[in-house]
């Protein structure tokens, strides 16, 4: 679930089957009281044009549609004895546009396409707002999966780089202590040669953050933390001591970060 403001009202968008569905009647509020947000809905479902948008909607997207139910509703609409819930129209023509959501957070919701059309109801100029903060919130979560998907790889590649360490570096006697602080030790080869901090470091200086150093890091920095553990996975393969792979370490991650770092300047000139 998130919320968007558009023009002082909040509204809520929920993700059924992996669609994104807009509360109606958190726009509607917009326009009326909370009290005749129903009515509002109902009063733009009856209308003619409403219900052969969301007809055509269905038929394009929704092969269980039922045609001829709504050929019939058609029919009717405009009519002054015309009146359609969004139940009756779901239950009716197994439509998918439109949901009703009990409980929590509860009311009628629209499909993205759907809701902006209903946006038309409220206002020309809400409508605008309302695609407008929706894009934005978008562009935002996008942001965030790029960033979660660098992050994943990190932990990944953190799998590859311990298993090198295990199999390299950790004599079968030592105790689990003794294991844990090589683990950190090494990690902390990575830490020193891209941050320039240890994590004891990096929390000591920030006891006011939750996580590790890592969680904080930009998403180029995860991309060369990604990189780096593959490469000193290989180094620890290869018998290489500490001392030396912290230095190599340390160059390739200045040389990535700087052709990383280059690549995001030549995108913001375009």
């Amino acid at each position: 679930m998130a919320k968007i403001t558009v023009q002082k009202t909040e509204i809520t968008i929920v993700t059924f089957g992996e669609r994104d569905y807009i509360s109606l009647t958190d726009m509607a509020n917009a326009k009326e009281s909370e009290s005749r947000a129903a009515d509002i809905i109902k009063n733009w479902l009856r209308n003619r044009y409403t219900l052969e948008f969301l007809g055509t909607w269905e038929m394009v997207h929704n092969p269980k549609f039922k045609v001829v139910e709504f050929d019939h509703f058609k029919s009717q609409a405009g009519l002054p004895s015309f009146v359609l819930s969004v139940t009756e129209w779901i239950e009716k023509t197994s439509a998918i546009g439109l949901i009703v959501k009990k409980g929590k957070y509860g009311g009628t919701y629209a499909h993205k396409d759907i809701a902006f059309e209903f946006g038309s109801a409220i206002s020309v100029l809400f409508k605008i707002y309302l695609i407008e903060e929706f894009q934005r919130l978008k562009e935002k979560e996008q942001k965030q999966l790029g960033w979660t998907a660098k992050r994943e790889l990190s932990k990944i590649n953190y799998h590859i780089h311990t298993n090198a360490i295990k199999q390299n570096l950790i004599p079968q006697e030592l105790t689990p202590q003794q294991t844990s602080n090589i683990y950190a030790n090494e990690a902390d080869v990575l830490n020193v040669s891209l941050f320039g901090i240890t994590a004891k470091q990096w929390r000591d200086a920030n006891p006011q953050l939750k996580g590790n150093i890592r969680d904080y890091a930009s998403i180029n920095e995860l991309i060369c933390l990604s990189n780096m553990e593959n490469i000193n996975a290989i180094f620890v393969n290869e018998s290489i001591p500490q001392s030396e792979r912290l230095i190599k370490l340390n160059q390739i991650a200045i040389q990535q970060m700087k052709v990383l770092q280059e690549v995001e300047n030549r995108k913001l000139l375009k």
